[in-house]
C-alpha cells in the first residue's frame, strides 16, 4: 500500500530531487524545474522537467518517470 504521506512525497518531487534521483542517467543535463503531471496506466509517477540546452539560455523539456517499490521501500527513475 502506499500511504498518505508516501504518496505526499512522491508527487512533490523538485528538479534538483529528481536529478539526484536520475543519479548518472541524466549527468549531463541540468535540470532547472520541474512539474509533477500524473500517474501512468503502469503506476509510475511522471514529471515533466525542464534543463538548460545551452550556456545563452535555452531550453527544453522531457519526463522523468518514478516508480516507487513498496516492498523495499525504495524510489528508481528513469528519463524519457
Amino acid at each position: 500500500m502506499i500511504t498518505a504521506e508516501k504518496l505526499k512525497t512522491l508527487t512533490t518531487f523538485t528538479h534538483q530531487a529528481l536529478q539526484r534521483a536520475l543519479d548518472k542517467k541524466a549527468r549531463d543535463m541540468e535540470f532547472t524545474g520541474a512539474r509533477f503531471l500524473g500517474i501512468t496506466n503502469g503506476g509510475q509517477f511522471c514529471y515533466t522537467v525542464v534543463y538548460k540546452v545551452d550556456e545563452q539560455g535555452g531550453r527544453d523539456s522531457t519526463k522523468v518517470y518514478l516508480t516507487y517499490d513498496p516492498a523495499e521501500g525504495r524510489v528508481s527513475a528513469d528519463i524519457d
